[in-house]
């Protein structure tokens, strides 16, 4: 039993395929084969026995009133006349001739009217016969009597054997069909699903995930060509994070490179500290401190950038006009230079997510529009009671060209290559609204500046 469940389970869904259709197929023929050798047999029997009937209705209205006798005992022949004899009720009543047909207790009863008449299969003179029993209907007073009628059957038995061969020689046909049907079926039908195994192993063996599967032409929508497309679909978004996630390993390679060479310059020139003065020691120290700091938060930011979803845990109903006015305070705080103004009209309006991550995101966009704009400039701040959040600053704004790409990691315009950031605030700005389900989109603002207008989800 082991062996034949391990046979199972090696067994290919191409093969199981085949055999489930052949079985279907054989049974199908095997019943229909069935139910054709049925009709036939009993259409030739049938014709048999309404034979059978007709001469015994024959003998009914010939030898009505007569006595017991053997009207016809030759049944050596095919076909009518038949083997004819009349039996009373009473075996005393019985002539003195032999009778040529079988009688038995059965035939006295249905010639005293105590059974119906039958139909039974015989041997007569060594060759198969039916006989047909049955009342002889009117009789001399007092008579009871019964006609047997015999006709032999070996043409029906002849007919029915040749039907039953050819119904077998069929359904043998039938299986064969049905085993090559079965298998040109599963594989025609599991086509699309052995190119996609054989892509899958490729991919597997050679990890390179432009490999696609080849669709049939015309494009049919059926099950397998659809898991097909999803597959490629599928592979597409993989190749895209891999390329994304190569691009991203580049781009953070290529911005430490510029602060961890600047932090082995400083380490090394503070290792040489008894040549130095000490102005040379401090400046070289306040640099290997702030290099420090930009390299832990460039190394932040690509972690909370690699975090594609919020923590469940800590999720919680926010309240958003609150958060973007104590992002603005701190904004101000950090920014003196610049003038933040806020207009809330969010009143109560909550938003499920994580404070200190939708603080990061209101922080960056702060921080970018201050960033962009001139001393003694202004950054306006409205939320909406719509739930919609914008931040307008009054700073170069957005070239056309770059529009596409200010959230992209480490992108930065040719505005903004001179001032201080690593490139990572806007994109992790998007990733935050992505998590919480909002929207944020950029665009160049009415009369100069740049606008970053965040939409919340729900209604508040």
């Amino acid at each position: 039993m082991r062996a034949h469940a391990r046979w199972r389970r090696r067994r290919s869904l191409r093969t199981r395929l085949a055999l489930a259709c052949t079985a279907a197929v054989t049974l199908v023929a095997l019943g229909v084969c069935a139910a054709a050798f049925s009709i036939v047999r009993y259409e030739l029997l049938h014709q048999l026995d309404l034979s059978l009937t007709q001469q015994a209705t024959l003998v009914q209205q010939q030898y009505r009133n007569q006595p017991p006798q053997a009207v016809s005992g030759e049944c050596g022949y095919l076909s009518a006349p038949a083997c004819t004899q009349i039996v009373p009720a009473d075996p005393a009543k019985d002539p003195s001739a032999h009778y040529v047909l079988p009688v038995t207790e059965t035939t006295r009863e249905v010639a005293a009217g105590h059974r119906a008449g039958y139909y039974t299969d015989i041997t007569v003179s060594g060759h198969a016969a039916r006989m047909l029993t049955t009342p002889m209907g009117t009789a001399p007073p007092g008579a009871h009597q019964a006609v047997q009628v015999a006709l032999r059957s070996d043409a029906a038995d002849r007919g029915v054997r040749q039907a039953g061969e050819l119904m077998a020689a069929v359904a043998a046909a039938g299986v064969l069909l049905a085993a090559a049907l079965g298998y040109a079926v599963a594989r025609t039908g599991l086509a699309p699903v052995t190119r996609l195994t054989t892509t899958a192993e490729r991919i597997a063996d050679t990890r390179d995930a432009g490999l696609r599967i080849e669709l049939p032409p015309g494009r049919r929508e059926d099950e397998l060509t659809r898991l097909a497309g999803s597959f490629n679909t599928m592979l597409g978004e993989l190749e895209q994070s891999i390329a994304a996630q190569r691009r991203l390993i580049a781009d953070a390679s290529h911005e430490l490179r510029t602060p961890l060479t600047a932090l082995r310059t400083n380490a090394e020139l503070l290792a040489r500290a008894d040549r130095l003065s000490q102005a040379q020691r401090d400046r070289a120290s306040a640099a290997l401190q702030r290099q420090l700091r930009e390299v832990t938060g460039l190394v932040n930011d690509l972690i909370e950038l690699a975090r594609d979803e919020e923590p469940q845990p800590l999720l919680e109903q926010v309240r958003i006009g609150p958060l973007v006015a104590h992002c603005v305070a701190s904004a101000q705080d950090h920014w003196p230079a610049v003038t933040f103004t806020l207009l809330d009209e969010s009143g109560e309006r909550t938003l499920p997510g994580v404070p200190a991550r939708l603080v990061r995101l209101v922080s960056n966009l702060l921080d970018n529009a201050a960033k962009f704009s001139p001393p003694g400039g202004a950054v306006e701040v409205t939320l909406t009671a719509g739930g919609q959040l914008t931040v307008r600053d009054h700073g170069p704004g957005i070239r056309p060209e770059d529009l596409p790409y200010v959230f992209d990691r480490f992108y930065r315009a040719s505005a903004a290559r001179a001032l201080p950031g690593s490139g990572l605030g806007l994109a992790m700005a998007r990733q935050i609204a992505r998590a919480h389900g909002a929207v944020l989109t950029a665009e160049s603002a009415p009369g100069g500046g740049a606008l970053f207008r965040l939409v919340l989800p729900g209604r508040g």
